[in-house]
C-alpha cells in the first residue's frame, strides 16, 4: 500500500515500536506480542495489529511476531535501512547539544554538516566537525545531497534558514525553534518543543 493512503498519524507510530522492537533485541527477546508492545508503550494491542496491518501481514495468530524480523521490516517501511545525511543549523546550547547526541547513528542519521551565523563560532569544530557559516549554506547542502535537516535556530531566524534549506533542495526538517515554519507541498516538517509537551501534561494535573 502506498503511503500516501495511509493516515500520518499510523507512520507517526511507527518509530515508536521500532524503538520498543530495538530495546527487546538488546534484552534478547527473540518473540514479542502486540499485548506485549501495547504494554510497553501504552498504546492497544488492537491498534497496534490495525496500524501493523496496513503494510503487510508480520505474524502469526498465537505465535505472535519475530522482533528482528518485525524491526528491519519497520525499518525498510521508514526508509532508515540506510543512513541519511543531516544538517544541523544553529549551534547554541540547544544545538551543541543536538550536535553531541550519540543517538543518531544506529538508527539511520549522521550529521555531516553543521552551520552558524557567528563568526565566533564559524571554523570551530564541534563533534569533530567544522561549523560552517550560514552564508555558504546552500551550496554545501547542494554538494552534499542532504535532504534531511534540523533546525536549532532562535524563533525569529526560523523561517529564513527554512526557506534556505528548501532552496538547498532539503525535504524534511525536525525544527527545535519554538515557532510554526511554512514550507511548500512536499516538504515534511516535524516540531520538538519541550514547553508545548509540558503544557500538555500540566492540563492533567490535580
Amino acid at each position: 500500500m502506498r503511503s500516501a493512503l495511509i493516515p500520518d498519524v499510523i507512520i507517526g507510530r511507527l518509530p515508536l515500536y521500532l524503538r520498543a522492537l530495538s530495546q527487546m533485541g538488546r534484552e534478547g527477546k527473540e518473540i514479542t506480542s502486540s499485548q506485549e508492545l501495547g504494554e510497553r508503550l501504552g498504546i492497544s494491542s488492537a491498534q497496534i495489529r490495525k496500524d501493523l496491518s496496513q503494510f503487510g501481514e508480520f505474524g502469526k495468530q498465537g505465535t505472535g511476531y519475530n522482533t528482528q524480523y518485525l524491526a528491519e521490516q519497520l525499518r525498510r517501511i521508514l526508509k532508515v535501512d540506510r543512513v541519511w545525511d543531516v544538517a544541523l543549523v544553529g549551534m547554541g546550547d540547544l544545538g551543541r547539544a543536538v550536535a553531541h547526541y550519540g543517538g543518531f547513528l544506529d538508527r539511520g542519521f549522521r550529521i555531516v554538516a553543521i552551520f552558524d551565523n557567528d563568526p565566533a563560532k564559524i571554523g570551530k569544530e564541534v563533534g569533530g566537525l567544522p561549523i560552517l557559516g550560514t552564508h555558504g549554506i546552500e551550496g554545501e547542502i547542494r554538494r552534499r545531497g542532504i535532504r534531511v535537516a534540523m533546525l536549532a535556530v532562535p524563533a525569529a531566524a526560523a523561517q529564513a534558514a527554512a526557506d534556505e534549506l528548501i532552496r538547498a533542495g532539503v525535504q524534511a526538517i525536525l525544527c527545535y525553534a519554538p515557532t510554526t515554519v511554512l514550507v511548500p507541498e512536499g516538504v515534511q516538517v516535524r516540531y520538538i518543543d519541550p514547553v508545548v509537551g509540558m503544557q500538555h501534561m500540566t492540563h492533567y494535573l490535580p
